[in-house]
């Protein structure tokens, strides 16, 4: 049976859309919080930032050019080992990466704490073909912090964006990470939000534990924080709670067909897109990934008995999330007598300087085909500022239809 589609439109008849939104950019990323001072420091030249510096990875790029695998993590990670062994300290932007020459940016937070003089450069590697050099300068408390993306084209590395500021929250954690955030002006934003550009950076500075790292690949990142709340709730195979099945077929079908989505929105923002998706094709989706049978399944969506479909609503308009998401760590991991193994995650938010917003227990179940269910998700704790601002739920069957119209 083939899916079938249907649409609404806005009830009102037309569409009426003012946003309005600051530039937020982040960096790719007991605790004491350093005082912010007024007091300007003087900017002295950057050391060792020649031609020679900027090239020491040229050759990496230029292979995975012709490899095409410019955006490999496997490049990223090649890139930033290069710098680590030139001396320099090095993490990716996603910090899926242990940095390199950790003890230079140890020392250069410790002499902020003290508020002596000191400088260090780090660099931050894209998975885009690229990096960024921060150069950071600090006296009597203030960082200052000047900043260069490089990206690989033509067989050379390109100066594409810069900016300097000074920071205006500056954080080294417990947990090891360091972030700060500071404003700066960039012409190009400005045309665009008429305000300044604001950039959040999260570095982990410190290292963690490799098989920690393979199993948030696995298991977390794959899924993340956008556009689902799986581990955002309480749930477990005997009881789902409020984990949205809809948004789980969203991620999930492109992982299991190796193909892009095809239930998408309408391109008219004031069209409600409808979708009526055939029982078998769904159920594969979603059981692949969980044990639920066809009756659990059924109570949790909205189900035709009649047709044996699903209807699904793709997100529209009213459903867009804030574009600046958390990401996982796990940062533990127990493995059970019947095969499962629990994780221990943290969650880092760099847009709010925050490297453990809450904390959350997820269990899987590897299976012997390679393959893996997701067994339950708990929430072990969350800050009393509750900073999962990013999030929002898909709208409710009658939120819809007040929207757009019901039958």
């Amino acid at each position: 049976m083939l899916s079938k589609k249907i649409v609404r439109f806005l009830k009102s008849g037309f569409l009426v859309i003012s946003i309005g939104f600051s530039m937020g950019i982040s960096g790719c990323k007991g605790n004491t919080e350093e005082p912010v001072s007024s007091e300007p420091i003087e900017i002295v030249s950057e050391k060792g930032m020649d031609d020679n510096f900027i090239n020491i990875p040229i050759d990496i790029y230029a292979e995975a050019t012709t490899k095409n695998k410019l955006n490999d993590m496997e490049t990223v990670r090649k890139v930033v080992e290069r710098f680590g062994e030139c001396g320099y300290a090095a993490v990716d932007c996603e910090n899926r990466v242990d940095m390199t020459q950790i003890q230079n940016v140890i020392d250069f937070c410790d002499s902020v704490e003290k508020q002596e003089k000191a400088e260090v450069t780090i660099l931050q590697v894209s998975s885009l073909g690229g990096f960024s050099v921060y150069h950071l300068q600090t006296e009597k408390g203030v960082v200052h912090v000047k900043r260069c993306y490089y990206g690989y084209k033509d067989g050379i590395m390109k100066s594409e964006d810069e900016g300097e500021y000074q920071t205006d929250y500056w954080r080294y954690t417990d947990d090891g990470y360091l972030m700060f955030s500071g404003t700066y002006f960039s012409e190009e934003l400005y045309v665009l939000t008429l305000s300044s550009a604001e950039e959040h950076v999260a570095f982990r500075i410190l290292p963690l534990d490799a098989k920690c790292r393979e199993l948030n690949e696995k298991y977390l990142l794959p899924i993340g924080y956008e556009l689902n709340n799986m581990f955002l709730v309480d749930w477990n195979e005997d009881d789902f709670g409020e984990l949205n099945f809809y948004d789980m077929f969203d991620l999930l079908y492109p992982k299991l067909h190796n193909e892009k989505f095809p239930y998408v929105a309408d391109d008219n923002l004031g069209i409600g897109a409808v979708y009526h998706i055939p029982k078998t094709e769904f159920e594969n989706v979603i059981m692949e990934y969980f044990n639920i049978d066809s009756d659990k399944l059924q109570k949790k969506t909205i189900y035709d008995y009649q047709t044996q479909t699903y209807e699904y609503k793709p997100r529209g308009f009213y459903e867009i999330e804030y574009p600046e998401y958390p990401y996982s760590e796990v940062v533990g991991y127990k493995e059970h007598s019947d095969g499962t193994i629990t994780l221990n995650v943290h969650v880092i938010y760099p847009y709010a300087g925050d490297s453990n917003v809450y904390m959350h227990d997820v269990t899987v179940r590897p299976l012997s085909d390679v393959g893996f269910q997701y067994v339950s998700n708990y929430i072990v704790s969350e800050e009393e500022n509750n900073n999962i601002t990013w999030h929002t739920p898909r709208l409710t069957e009658d939120e819809w239809n007040d929207i757009y119209g019901g039958q």
